[in-house]
C-alpha cells in the first residue's frame, strides 16, 4: 500500500494528550525546520525549483513560499490567542496566495531568510510561555477551537509535511 503523495508523513492528527515532553518535541521541530528546508533546496536549479513536488501539486518554490506564509500566520495567531479572549482567526486562501508573484516566482532565498528569522523569534517566544499560556485558545473558522499547544503540534507536523514533499521531489529523502 503506497502513501498518498499529498500526505507523505500522514495526515495531521490532533494529539489526545499534551505533555511537556511533546511540547518540547514540537518546539524542537519548529526551531530546526528552517535549516532543514534550506538544506533540502540548496543547490537546486531554477528548473528544479519550478518543478511540482507531485502531479497536480505546487512547485517546490511555491511550497517554500507557502510555508513562510503559513508559519507567519501561525505565529500571529498564537499571539492573538494570548492577547485576546478566544479569538476567531482569519483564514486565507493558500492556493490563491501560491499563485501570487511572490509565491510563484520569487527567489526561495527570500522565504528561507524569513523562516530563519521568524522561527528564531517564534521559538524564543514559545519557550517563554507558561503552561497556562499553552492552554489559551483560538478558533479557526474551518478547523474549530485550538489551544496554543495544539497549534504547536500542527506546525511541527506542517513543517515536516512540506519538508518531506521537497525531499521526495528532489530524491533527497
Amino acid at each position: 500500500m503506497s502513501l498518498d503523495p499529498r500526505y507523505p508523513i500522514g495526515k495531521f492528527s490532533r494529539p489526545a494528550t499534551i505533555t511537556p515532553e511533546l511540547c518540547e518535541e514540537w518546539l524542537s521541530d519548529i526551531e530546526q525546520f528552517p535549516a532543514l528546508m534550506r538544506q533540502a533546496v540548496t543547490g537546486l536549479s531554477e528548473t528544479e525549483l519550478d518543478t511540482p513536488y507531485r502531479e497536480g501539486g505546487w512547485t517546490i518554490r511555491q511550497v517554500v513560499h507557502h510555508v513562510a506564509d503559513s508559519h507567519m500566520h501561525s505565529y500571529i495567531r498564537c499571539k492573538f490567542a494570548l492577547s485576546m479572549d478566544n479569538p476567531t482567526i482569519m483564514p486565507y486562501d493558500e492556493a490563491v496566495w501560491a499563485e501570487y508573484s511572490d509565491g510563484a516566482g520569487a527567489p526561495v532565498e527570500l522565504s528561507l531568510r524569513l523562516l530563519e528569522s521568524l522561527h528564531a523569534r517564534w521559538t524564543m517566544w514559545l519557550r517563554s510561555l507558561r503552561e497556562g499560556d499553552l492552554q489559551r485558545t483560538l478558533v479557526h473558522p474551518e478547523n474549530g477551537p485550538m489551544t496554543v499547544a495544539g497549534v504547536m503540534a500542527l506546525y511541527s507536523w506542517h513543517g515536516r509535511h512540506h519538508l518531506q514533499h521537497v525531499l521526495n521531489a528532489t530524491g533527497r529523502a
